[in-house]
């Protein structure tokens, strides 16, 4: 609606003291000496007498404790008239510059006892925030004071009716179910709880005009300790009947439990996060709860919120809503459909005290939708005159940059799009460094992890948990399929070498290097996965690795046949759909049952299947989709799997394995991964399993070396070898 005055957020003495002018308490003696008395202002006329008088009454009502409508109706009524008059001022040509400081030095004193005012009675902070509707009675009374002011005020015309304007696109696709409407007509006038109002945030003082954003994400990216905030100790957290929490998971619920509000949860894949954020938000009394999943769990999160908070009914939106409970504790949506719900998921009647953001490396891309619906959700929870709970829930955080921490942080309300806000500013403030200084990174680091960083590993925390162990299995291609993909590697590598040699003859004399210019190889390797090829007919990186799985899928299928025969439930992971259909036909064949979970699947037959792998003991395999079931899924039934096709990043492969390696497994875990002997497979395997991934040197302190691009690296060594070599590859 209107923003509050700049100067609403600091008090001085000085600006109370213009405010205010020779008011003082009765019986209080003058300061200054007699002969030089205070001088009264001259300019009694206009808007400012008018507005000094209103806000003292307003300002003496709160002291008093006797805050009625009519006090709330001249608050809003001086606070939109100070916008307005500050910027008359600072447009009006016929005052010179000294006469408008001079005004608006007057108008900043009003607006500090606004500031003072709203501060003793937080209720009034409400009538300032930005959704906040002027009330007819607060028009009326701005008209008035206006017109005491001298100014004149035409009569407001009845506004004459709009036609039908044409809804956009987005509000085309936003439905509001039936349910909804009912739940807002059975509370119309939801109360706001202001008891956990936040303080204005302070302006920066010392590190204002300093960029701020880089240098927080660059102490990140050289390392340090383990990030993890400062947690108090487990308080014996309640659970229902016949579950357990850990202590680690007891230590979050236990600082929810004493206010703290906004959590990176971090911890690695298997170590209990959705039972933690159903027990922080029950532990803050954060309801109704929004938590935004990915398509593929949905339905799980909703039985884990019936088994860990049985008293607080969960809803899943399916579609448009129309089955949904409205008057549900936890309400559950998937980021592909948020577009149509996000309308009245951020209503004010509805009132969403907490939102968790599951997988939330989903929204690091800040241009996508789903990541701006989450960013205007959580901006419109932190607006309001409470302090939401809020969480973001991911194995892995970081994926390929230390940029991907911007979207979670900013969901967080810990910075926005040019600066760090509130609690995370104070905090570097209070270093009393800035980011020349040598130690500003390591205490910049601190700082950002303190606002809620949680990142514990199983090593460190889940002693009993058994052990787990990638086991490689090589398969000789040795038919036609087989030699087709060493053809199509020979071809990759001349290509690359040629473009290396066409590179090398526009250099000059000076800029040639002896030997092999690793910089320039790794430029030609980079062209390669961003540029496409000249001729469609020639394979690239991609079109290879899928040569590659349907190759060996047969293989890796059999292997995974022979798994279930021997030791019983096996998960089987492919990339690709024809991976997993000649698997299923190959199963289907040999008489074994098996379910199947993939992405063009519907929520309730997803979890039809997974119940069938988990219960029925005569399902041996679980086909599952490397994309679709690597997250959020609880597969602890098999201790073993099978990685038909390998990733790209050492982060996905990861978080295949722990859908079995979690908490709750008694059986060491077996990841046996299929590779082609004697193709780029067997390199690609190598650099997954050489280095430690972002989040590992970010967040976990480790020191190795990062690849954040397997793709390039293996197209760095592929062409590195070639031009090694006198092979005839290269003839």
């Amino acid at each position: 609606m209107w923003a509050v005055p700049a100067a609403m957020c600091v008090v001085t003495p000085e600006e109370e003291s213009v405010a205010r002018g020779a008011q003082r308490p009765s019986g209080a003696r003058r300061t200054a000496p007699r002969s030089t008395p205070k001088r009264k202002h001259q300019d009694n006329s206009g808007l400012i007498p008018v507005l000094a008088r209103a806000v003292r009454e307003v300002e003496g009502a709160v002291k008093r404790e006797r805050v009625v409508p009519s006090t709330r109706t001249k608050f809003q009524a001086i606070a939109l008239l100070v916008r307005e008059e500050r910027a008359r001022i600072k447009v009006d040509t016929t005052l010179n510059e000294a006469r408008r400081g001079e005004e608006l030095k007057r108008l900043d004193g009003i607006a500090t006892i606004l500031a003072v005012t709203a501060a003793r009675d937080p209720r009034l902070l409400a009538l300032i925030a930005d959704e906040a509707v002027v009330s007819p009675e607060a028009r009326e009374l701005r008209r008035e004071m206006l017109l005491d002011a001298g100014f004149e005020v035409p009569e407001e015309a009845e506004p004459e009716p709009e036609g039908p304007r044409e809804p956009s696109a987005v509000e085309q696709r936003q439905v509001v179910p039936q349910a909804v409407i009912s739940r807002q007509m059975a509370n119309p006038f939801l109360e706001p709880d202001y008891d956990a109002v936040r303080r204005p945030p302070a302006r920066p003082r010392r590190l204002a005009g300093w960029e701020l954003i880089e240098p927080l994400l660059r102490s990140f990216e050289y390392g340090g300790e383990a990030a993890c905030m400062t947690l108090p100790e487990p308080n014996g957290t309640r659970v229902p009947p016949g579950l357990e929490l850990m202590p680690h998971q007891s230590r979050l619920v236990e600082a929810a439990a004493e206010g703290h509000r906004t959590f990176l949860l971090a911890d690695e894949p298997g170590l209990g996060k959705t039972a933690q954020a159903l027990l922080a938000a029950q532990a803050a009394d954060a309801y109704p709860l929004l938590v935004v999943v990915p398509n593929v769990v949905k339905t799980n999160w909703a039985r884990e919120a019936e088994r860990w908070t049985p008293a607080h009914r969960a809803t899943v939106v399916h579609g448009d809503g129309e089955d949904i409970d409205a008057f549900a504790d936890i309400i559950v949506i998937n980021y592909e459909i948020l577009e149509r719900h996000v309308g009245w998921l951020g209503s004010l009647e509805l009132g969403v005290r907490g939102m968790v953001v599951d997988e939330a490396h989903f929204i690091k891309n800040k241009k996508s939708q789903r990541s701006q619906h989450v960013l205007h959700l959580s901006e419109q929870l932190r607006s309001r005159p409470w302090a939401p709970l809020l969480m973001a829930l991911t194995g892995t955080p970081l994926i390929n940059d230390i940029e991907d921490f911007t979207a979670i942080w900013q969901f967080l309300g810990w910075i926005d799009e040019e600066k760090p806000l509130g609690d995370l500013m104070e905090a570097l403030e209070e270093t009393g460094l800035v980011p020349s200084d040598r130690g500003f990174y390591a205490a910049a680091r601190s700082a950002v992890i303190e606002q809620g960083i949680v990142r514990r590993r199983k090593i460190d925390v889940a002693a009993d948990l058994p052990a787990r162990r990638i086991a490689d299995v090589f398969v000789e291609l040795d038919d036609a399929a087989g030699r087709s993909i060493r053809d199509a590697e020979r071809a990759l590598a001349r290509r690359l070498v040629n473009r290396y040699r066409k590179a090398l003859e526009v250099r000059h004399g000076e800029n040639v290097v002896e030997g092999i210019d690793h910089e320039l190889v790794r430029q030609v390797a980079v062209w390669e996965t961003t540029k496409t090829s000249e001729k469609k007919s020639e394979d690239n990186v991609f079109t290879m690795m899928r040569k590659l799985g349907s190759a060996k899928g047969g293989a890796a299928a059999d292997y995974a046949a022979q798994l279930a025969r021997n030791v019983g439930k096996v998960v089987f992971f492919a990339k690709h759909i024809d991976v997993m259909d000649a698997a299923e036909e190959l199963f289907t064949q040999r008489g074994i049952r098996f379910a199947s979970v993939r992405g063009d699947q519907s929520s309730t037959a997803r979890q039809k299947n997974i119940d069938a792998f988990t219960n029925d003991p005569e399902v041996s395999i679980a086909v599952c989709s490397l994309t679709a079931a690597g997250v959020g899924l609880n597969l602890q039934v098999a201790s073993n799997l099978v990685l038909a096709e390998l990733s790209w990043t050492d982060a996905e492969q990861t978080q295949a394995i722990d859908r079995v390696h979690r908490i709750g497994q008694p059986e060491p875990v077996t990841a046996w991964r299929i590779i082609a002997a004697q193709t780029l497979d067997t390199r690609i395997a190598e650099l997954i399993g050489s280095k430690a991934g972002l989040a590992a040197r970010a967040l976990d302190g480790s020191d190795e070396e990062v690849v954040a691009d397997v793709q390039v690296e293996m197209l760095v060594a592929l062409l590195t070898d070639a031009l090694s070599s006198s092979a005839p590859v290269l003839a």
